[in-house]
């Protein structure tokens, strides 16, 4: 809210009103119109539970479900306890389960779920099958379904515009090869760090990104919304044409471009799986992720390694590149890179390859040459359980 209230300021007002009524009425008037006089259709079923995170967002959560009115029916738990405290998006993403306090219904095949963190910028989705299996859709599988969305929206309306998909390293490598190959949307790596994503994003005319962890948004410049509002004034076009466009404006007023906003990101993947009368498994089925694993290695200092490429390539030491580009070759579709932390002295190895059990197997031998190759401490890195 508050970087929305700044940016309000900053442009008389144009973006909206610098108020905590001014930010909530902005987005659920939008996400209302979106909506339409349905609120179930296909697979859609329009109910949502909410995990807190103990945090900010749910307070601000039970507040815009006053106004919405069943627009969208949000069952809100974990409003009430230690933040983040086996709850949350970090929580869930991190351990792939559900987080604390979900309520009993909605491990049913039908609950779907998401958590924010406690400070609600980062948002993550997820539900239990009719087999009781986890499955998560984190900040990867929302960009492919919000850009996939916004193309389809732009090609309707027949608007040229540039739009690109930016993400980090530790994007899964199933979605990077899906947005290119089969959605056919520009991707771009940057390092890690929403402030990194955000600059790459403004370099196109609709720019989305997300950290695999959920945070983020999309950014429209100027150009784009000129030539989408042109659109929905154009009585050349076709009706369907400029509603379209009048869509797509829409969901501009949806999008908090301001900051990663868990709670505006929300009604954004609502709207989209509305539009399109998707249950998750709907959603899941787009493409399937590449099992990966993160490990940490403990060294006697960070610095010793350094990084280039989006954290994608070692510098120093000399060698230890070749050295992991070699171990990655005898993995089918391996890939593993490590990343010094910027806070302690431990070193990330981020792993992923065909199965469960190579890509564990392959951040094993990676973790265990950072160690023996950067001046590694404490214990040798175990191989986890798979």
């Amino acid at each position: 809210m508050l970087h929305y209230f700044v940016t309000c300021t900053n442009t008389q007002n144009a973006y909206g009103l610098p108020t905590e009524e001014g930010y909530m009425s902005k987005l659920i008037t939008a996400f209302k119109a979106l909506r339409g006089e349905s609120y179930e259709q296909g697979n859609y079923q329009n109910q949502l539970y909410y995990d807190g995170a103990n945090g900010v967002g749910s307070l601000k959560m039970l507040g815009f479900i006053k106004k919405l009115n069943g627009a969208l029916n949000v069952k809100v738990f974990n409003s009430n306890g230690k933040i983040n405290f086996k709850c949350g998006a970090d929580f869930v993403k991190t351990n792939h389960r559900v987080p604390e306090s979900l309520p009993a219904e909605a491990l049913s095949s039908v609950g779907r779920c998401c958590s924010v963190d406690g400070d609600a910028d980062r948002v993550v989705y997820y539900f239990t099958d009719k087999e009781g299996v986890f499955h998560l859709l984190d900040g990867d599988r929302i960009a492919t379904l919000l850009a996939g969305y916004l193309k389809d929206l732009i090609e309707q309306c027949g608007v040229q515009l540039e739009m690109g998909l930016v993400q980090t390293a530790y994007a899964n490598g199933a979605s990077t090869d899906y947005i290119v190959n089969q959605m056919k949307i520009p991707v771009a790596c940057t390092r890690t760090g929403v402030k990194h994503l955000h600059h790459k994003a403004l370099e196109y005319d609709i720019g989305v990104y997300f950290e695999a962890n959920g945070h983020g948004t999309i950014i429209y410049s100027d150009k784009a919304k000129q030539a989408i509002r042109a659109a929905s004034d154009d009585e050349t076009r076709t009706e369907e044409q400029r509603k379209t466009a009048a869509r797509l404006l829409q969901f501009i007023d949806l999008s908090n471009e301001t900051v990663g906003d868990a709670i505006s990101d929300m009604l954004l993947v609502e709207t989209v799986l509305h539009a399109k009368g998707w249950h998750p498994t709907d959603w899941l089925a787009s493409y399937t992720d590449l099992p990966n694993v993160l490990e940490k290695v403990y060294l006697a200092d960070r610095n010793v390694i350094t990084v280039t490429d989006a954290d994608r390539v070692v510098v120093e030491p000399a060698g230890l590149q070749d050295s992991i580009d070699e171990i990655v070759s005898k993995f089918p579709k391996g890939r593993s890179f490590v990343r010094p932390s910027g806070t302690e002295d431990i070193v990330r190895v981020y792993a992923e390859a065909d199965t469960r059990e190579n890509a564990v197997q392959l951040a094993f031998e990676v973790a265990n040459l950072v160690f023996d190759r950067a001046g590694g401490v404490g214990s040798r890195p175990v191989k986890m359980e798979c």
